[in-house]
């Protein structure tokens, strides 16, 4: 085998020129300092690269060795961790006596930063011949007057003792002696470190002797303990009782950190309750206690973790989870709430629900934006809370409708959408609910809200006197109606001041004003006072939202019209009440349409809002096909939102199912032996991997088949020298295992494999040079880093020397395509979050789709396969029902990339067409998504054989 090096020195410049044995000995014979120092640090990167250089050893022990400059002896030290040491007889080298004397005068130096940096390199030094003459001097800086060598002095003997244990045959009871005798709190955590993998009855019993003031020693120290105490419980189960003990007693220390690793180590030592509940409350002290933001993050997934693991025994620590939401970062509010609801049940939801409330009453007044995106992320967390448990539901959406007023349009549109989901699920709190819709409408501006809002005002008012109270707060909304002839009215008086005025003008001249002490008078225009009817005029809501050209609401408002006298229709109202309502709604209806053709408005109504409220007068008309429209607007539409909301919950179930699935463990299940696994063998977890986190399911085999496939041809057969290549993709990185072939009957020398990329790729290391003998084999490994999910493209060749020394051999690789798919990963989010992030992104790639796919659903299982892409449409809305289908689709890359793409497609005349809009924060991910779509649309129908 050969030596293993330790410490590595990076080369920033890996194309510089080679430099031989013979220019190095003279840069170390005449050279200064400075020229020395830059000498050995190429000397030291020719090394690790694989070059021995063994004549440089005798130069640098002349020229080198005596120098008293420490950047020269620091770099002295590498040299002598992964020079070569031994002759090839396998002997040590005469020049290491040499090298030996000067080691033995360090350890004696005067200076304590020389000392403890030549015992830091004896513990990296394997040749025992080597140690031997040392071990004195080594003794000897145990009882240093500085903590400096003396830390570093029982490192040194612990090293010692695993190269060769009769060189320190007693050193497990010179380090307990040390350890009672010693005062520094880091020698002492290192003596026993030491001590506990030497001897561990002699860790035991120093552990005993210091139980009663175990609270009370260094936080290093207590470290130190836990860490023995986890290994030691892997093999001595029996005193895991003991040592949970001590682990309870170590878990009130004042280090947050020591309080974290006994909490760590206590849920893996014990299942009892609690324990597991001692644990978790510490978690969350240190989630309140602590000021860094990743601190809080990782403490509250372990709590996480331990609820997953232990289900329903941290129970009571909800409202201390809640705590943490004083914290101002956004991303550990997300996390304490998502903490939180997984611990709420029926006993606690209504304490946590009034935590809630006061939180979203606190941030209501704050226009900030992460104020806003906070305030949604509470109406999110009361949202699963009213729907999971119904006994808050009722009290909850009071809540939110009272705070809508003071939300703004997202977080109340929020709001109007989780009213929807409620209504629909508790059908006995529906008419409170909407008697407190309406009683709250008229304080909404937003026509996104008031859309959602007259939706469900048509859907779920059932009764007579909802359906009246209702048609008032519309009535009021709309104002008076004709709205073309009241805005006439309105606009008329204006226009005849506005025409005397302009009388008085032609005999009055106008001219600035002359203020009495001779200056001209000014006039702001920011304090001017407006003229338009529009700002003069306290208009209603809907109505001013009519005539700023927002047809969509109009439609939608005449689609309530229809909807609540078709069900008061089925109700059997008095006829009178019921054609004088229609006929009111009529004028609305035809007074909107009439509006939108005028001059009043702020643009004119557009084709499709006019078209649906033509068919609304249409369907308001017709009494042959009466039952028919009935079904379609009162059921139909309803049955289709039930389908959604039934769609949505068999997906959060299966979340949870496969969530469960994956972290349950089956009673059959094989145990998994890492050492074994190539064979197919078995073993047990230990307790590094609990701790960790670990699981059977996270050690995946590596199957032989699998790699094959994987494997890319770089040269040709017939090329002198044949490569093929394994990539490996990781999540940040991508690793290049390289097979060179000699094809040729001669030795290959100096063969260089170089590297470079085209792309968001950076090649971190270089191949080192090798000789390959005729028809030998070498491999080699490169490392490239991957910042961005964009297409990149890895190129090389490979270099060797020919005949003469002056000529050389270049073979071309073939170019290696990164595929982004390796990186991009189907994900999901809510529709608010998608429109918000779809209004943000800037880059957008419109592709147009012309293929020749069977069916449209087809095509968008292909498109959705082909990108790692993940539809949020639900099911129901991209049947195979018509011709025309849209789709969202999102998707997130390893490197926290969004990616949305909308797709619109219809079948014509036997091929679909449309087109594919992909939207991201960057160019590259759009681009690189952009030429996927367009392969697969390239991709033609599988032609049927009928016959031969």
């Amino acid at each position: 085998m050969s030596n293993p090096s330790y410490t590595l020195v990076y080369d920033p410049n890996s194309a510089t020129t080679k430099t031989s044995v013979n220019e190095f000995k003279n840069l170390l014979e005449k050279g200064k300092d400075d020229a020395k120092i830059e000498a050995m640090k190429r000397i030291l990167i020719t090394i690790i690269n694989g070059d021995p250089m063994p004549d440089l050893l005798m130069h640098i022990i002349r020229f080198i060795m005596p120098s008293k400059n420490k950047e020269l002896k620091k770099l002295l030290y590498f040299y002598w961790e992964v020079c070569p040491k031994l002759a090839e007889d396998g002997k040590l080298r005469q020049e290491m006596i040499l090298v030996c004397n000067a080691i033995q005068r360090d350890l004696k130096h005067p200076n304590e930063f020389i000392r403890g940096n030549t015992l830091r390199f004896l513990g990296k030094l394997k040749e025992a011949e080597l140690l031997e003459t040392l071990v004195p001097n080594v003794r000897q800086c145990l009882t240093h007057r500085h903590a400096y060598v003396r830390k570093n002095a029982v490192f040194a003997l612990h090293s010692i003792y695993k190269v060769s244990e009769h060189l320190v045959p007693d050193v497990a009871d010179e380090i307990y002696g040390f350890l009672y005798n010693e005062t520094d709190s880091v020698c002492k955590r290192n003596a026993f470190v030491c001590l506990g993998d030497l001897n561990r009855e002699a860790a035991l019993q120093y552990i005993q002797d210091n139980i009663q003031i175990i609270d009370t020693l260094d936080p290093l120290l207590q470290l130190a303990f836990i860490e023995f105490i986890r290994k030691d419980s892997v093999k001595n189960t029996n005193l895991r009782p003991q040592y949970t003990t001590l682990i309870s007693e170590l878990i009130e220390s004042s280090s947050n950190i020591v309080v974290y690793e006994a909490a760590t180590t206590l849920t893996v030592l014990s299942n009892n309750s609690q324990s597991i509940l001692l644990a978790g409350s510490k978690f969350v002290e240190l989630a309140n206690k602590e000021t860094d933001n990743n601190v809080k993050i990782i403490t509250l997934e372990r709590i996480n973790e331990l609820n997953k693991q232990h289900p329903g025994v941290l129970q009571e620590l909800s409202l201390e989870v809640l705590r943490v939401l004083s914290s101002q970062d956004l991303d550990v509010r997300k996390k304490a709430l998502a903490v939180t609801l997984q611990f709420v049940t029926s006993r606690n939801v209504e304490d946590v629900v009034k935590l809630l409330k006061k939180e979203l009453q606190a941030t209501s007044t704050s226009d900030e934006d992460k104020s806003s995106e906070y305030r949604q992320t509470l109406i999110n967390a009361i949202h699963q809370l009213a729907i999971k448990f119904v006994e808050v539901a009722a009290n909850v959406v009071d809540l939110l409708l009272e705070s809508m007023k003071e939300l703004n349009t997202s977080a109340a549109y929020e709001v109007i959408t989780f009213v929807k989901e409620v209504v629909e699920k508790f059908p006995d709190l529906r008419p409170n609910i909407i008697k407190g819709l309406i009683a709250t409408l008229p304080d909404s501006k937003s026509g996104k809200v008031l859309r959602g809002a007259l939706w469900i005002i048509g859907e779920y008012c059932l009764e007579e006197s909802l359906i009246q109270d209702a048609w008032k707060y519309i009535r009021n909304g709309v104002g008076e109606v004709p709205i073309l002839a009241s805005e006439k009215r309105a606009v008329e008086p204006k226009s005849t001041e506005a025409e005397a005025d302009s009388d008085d003008t032609k005999t009055h001249k106008k001219g600035p004003v002359v203020l009495p002490d001779g200056t001209y008078a000014t006039e702001n225009a920011f304090t001017a006072e407006s003229t338009s009817p529009e700002e003069s005029e306290d208009k209603p809501a809907i109505r001013k939202l009519i005539l700023s050209g927002d047809f969509y609401l109009a439609a939608v408002l005449c689609s309530t019209l229809v909807k609540l006298i078709l069900r008061l229709q089925r109700l059997d109202v008095a006829q009178k009440l019921l054609n004088g309502l229609k006929a009111e709604a009529l004028l609305t209806m035809v007074s909107i349409l009439r509006v939108g053709e005028s001059k009043y408005v702020a643009k004119k109504i557009d084709e499709d809002s006019a078209d649906r409220i033509f068919s609304y007068i249409k369907y308001l008309n017709d009494e042959k096909d009466a039952e028919v429209i009935q079904r379609g607007f009162l059921d139909d539409t309803k049955d289709a939102f039930k389908s959604q909301v039934r769609e949505s919950e068999l997906k959060k179930a299966e979340e949870v199912a496969k969530d469960l699935h994956a972290n349950a463990e089956q009673v059959d299940e094989a145990i998994l032996f890492r050492q074994f696994d190539k064979n197919g063998g078995i073993a047990t977890k230990n307790l590094d991997d609990e701790v960790n986190g670990l699981s059977t399911s996270d050690i995946k085999k590596d199957l032989v088949s699998s790699k094959l496939s994987k494997i890319i041809q770089l040269t040709g057969f017939s090329d002198p020298v044949y490569a093929e290549a394994f990539l490996t993709v990781h999540q940040y990185d991508v690793v290049l295992d390289v097979l060179l072939v000699n094809q040729t009957t001669t030795t290959l020398r100096n063969v260089s494999v170089e590297f470079a990329t085209l792309g968001d790729l950076k090649v971190v290391d270089k191949p080192a040079t090798a000789d390959i003998a005729p028809h030998g084999f070498y491999k080699v490994q490169c490392t490239i880093k991957v910042t961005s999910a964009d297409t990149g493209v890895i190129f090389g060749n490979i270099v060797y020397d020919g005949v003469h020394s002056d000529e050389s051999t270049i073979v071309i690789f073939n170019d290696v395509h990164i595929d982004i798919l390796d990186y991009i990963k189907p994900a999901t989010c809510t529709e608010s979050a998608f429109r918000k992030m779809w209004n943000e992104f800037e880059w957008e790639n419109k592709i147009t789709i012309k293929s020749e796919m069977g069916s449209l659903k087809e095509y968008l299982e292909e498109l959705m396969r082909g990108t790692n892409m993940n539809c949020l449409t639900p099911g129901a809305a991209v049947g195979e029902e018509c011709q025309f289908l849209s789709a969202n689709l999102y998707s997130k890359s390893s490197f926290g990339e969004d990616a949305l793409a909308n797709l619109c497609i219809e079948q014509s005349q036997g091929q679909i067409i449309g087109h594919v809009r992909i939207r991201s924060k960057g160019q590259g991910l759009a681009l690189s998504l952009g030429d996927k779509v367009a392969t697969i649309s390239r991709k033609r129908k599988k032609v049927e054989i009928t016959h031969v």
